[in-house]
């Protein structure tokens, strides 16, 4: 056979095949710039939802608060025949819950027996409700109490002053509330954000 007859090996069958082989192919920018879009809004919708339940978890643990120390002044009444007798009318009015310290205070220190502020209940005193430290403002523990705080961080606000009319003397129940969270620049003390016992 010459070199003109030998047939040719077919070089199709000599290329190797193998699927590590492929071009890698990337992300164009407008794929990148989708992606970072759409993870933008669910970490916006992320954020949102977290601080609508931490409102809303905020809310409930004031009126359970609310409904305590309600619980608390009753049976102090029971006992003592009145109220602790509180004006903050003014304040209340006002919608400023940084004027109802004094209030509260008040409040602390006749629910808990704690006249001197030190966080334990003073020898021969009636305690009619323990805080929680939380709830108790500061925060330092070593700290003498300054008022009662709502889960916004203010001060709660009470009183037993006659609303309407504080010459005609002190209401025969109290009225017991958190700001929650606002401040009422309306002068109006039934703001419907307002957490109330009334």
């Amino acid at each position: 056979m010459t070199d003109v007859e030998r047939p040719r090996a077919d070089l199709s069958s000599l290329v190797i095949r193998h699927s590590s082989f492929r071009v890698a192919s990337g992300f164009t920018i407008i794929e990148l710039t989708v992606v970072i879009g759409i993870v933008l809004v669910l970490a916006g919708l992320i954020l949102a939802t977290s601080s609508y339940v931490y409102h809303k978890g905020a809310r409930a643990r004031a009126e359970a608060e609310i409904a305590a120390i309600s619980a608390a002044l009753e049976n102090y009444e029971a006992d003592n025949g009145v109220y602790i007798l509180a004006t903050s009318v003014d304040a209340q009015k006002q919608g400023d819950p940084t004027s109802y310290k004094a209030a509260s205070l008040l409040l602390y220190e006749s629910l808990t027996g704690d006249f001197d502020n030190n966080r334990s209940t003073d020898s021969g005193q009636a305690s009619y409700l323990s805080f929680k430290p939380s709830q108790l403002s500061p925060g330092d523990q070593t700290a003498n109490v300054t008022f009662i705080k709502d889960p916004f961080g203010n001060s709660y606000g009470y009183s037993t002053i006659n609303s309407t009319d504080p010459t005609k003397g002190y209401n025969p129940t109290f009225d017991l509330w958190s700001t929650a969270g606002t401040v009422d620049t309306t002068n109006n003390p039934n703001s419907s954000s307002w957490i109330k016992n009334w």
